[in-house]
């Protein structure tokens, strides 16, 4: 790996089919033990419930606020500044029950690929 510096580009923006809209700010081949990406969930709108194989999701909330249900844990509310750990193959999804968008990190170890992604729909 080399040093380098990525921007962020709004453009690149799109729509997951899990009910999110996915902005990567960092998924390569070239750095592949992480991926940090930014997702944002519309007023109203609850994710689909998917897992990860073989890949540790952490969320962390920049803003807005939602509620959170990984299997194993009760349902609890975010706001931001809060850090959701998610283990692979553990179910999961957020819910935005506010006015404004729920904007938060997805990080993941290893860098998230399709191909480790399972919906449990």
């Amino acid at each position: 790996m080399q040093s380098q510096i990525l921007k962020a580009n709004p453009e690149h923006e799109y729509y997951f089919d899990e009910g999110c809209f996915i902005l990567e700010l960092s998924n390569s081949l070239a750095d592949p033990a992480v991926s940090i990406a930014r997702a944002t969930v519309k007023p109203g709108v609850t994710t689909k419930l998917h897992c990860l194989i073989g890949v540790i999701e952490r969320y962390v909330v920049l803003s807005g606020c939602g509620l959170v249900e990984v299997a194993g844990l009760p349902k609890q509310e975010l706001v931001p500044g809060d850090v959701v750990l998610i283990p692979p193959e553990c179910s999961q999804r957020i819910s935005n029950q506010s006015d404004s968008d729920l904007v938060f990190l997805a990080i993941c170890t290893p860098r998230f690929t399709p191909e480790c992604y399972r919906s449990l729909e």
